[in-house]
């Protein structure tokens, strides 16, 4: 025998649950950077990709995973695209032959460089648009819940 569940906790979960609402504003948000990337050829995730391995020295896996928050094997299928347009080349580290290094291209600098002015636009609308436009906390309280 099934026990219901009264309809007036759903709504006080829909209305207090921190992971449904930080979920839906991610969606929000992940929408609104793809749909204002496409132009250049990127969704947002390829974009925070390749920003992640805009770096002086190519990085190896486990740390963009981790700055990522992804396992390292949504991390290899996020490059593969990368990879296949030329963005991303993936090399044996020679310090560890196990290991592997993630290059960033000329292509792939191109492309951040292409995306940058559109990522720069659309963030600073999200956050003008915050309530009391404090995106400092907002930001320390997300980094906070991760």
């Amino acid at each position: 025998m099934s026990k219901k569940i009264p309809f007036d906790t759903t709504q006080e979960v829909r209305d207090t649950c921190l992971c449904l609402h930080v979920q839906r504003a991610a969606r929000a948000l992940a929408k609104r950077f793809d749909d204002a990337l496409r132009p250049a050829g990127l969704t947002n995730g390829q974009f925070s990709l390749l920003m992640a391995l805009n770096r002086p020295q190519p990085p190896s896996i486990a740390p963009v995973a981790t700055l990522l928050a992804m396992d390292r094997t949504t991390l290899t299928a996020a490059l593969k695209p990368l990879e296949r347009d030329g963005m991303v080349r993936i090399e044996i580290d020679p310090d560890d032959r196990r290991s592997r290094l993630l290059v960033l291209t000329d292509a792939g600098h191109l492309a951040l460089a292409r995306a940058l002015p559109i990522w720069l636009a659309t963030h600073a609308d999200v956050e003008a648009g915050l309530p009391d436009q404090d995106a400092d906390r907002l930001r320390a309280s997300l980094r906070a819940l991760a």
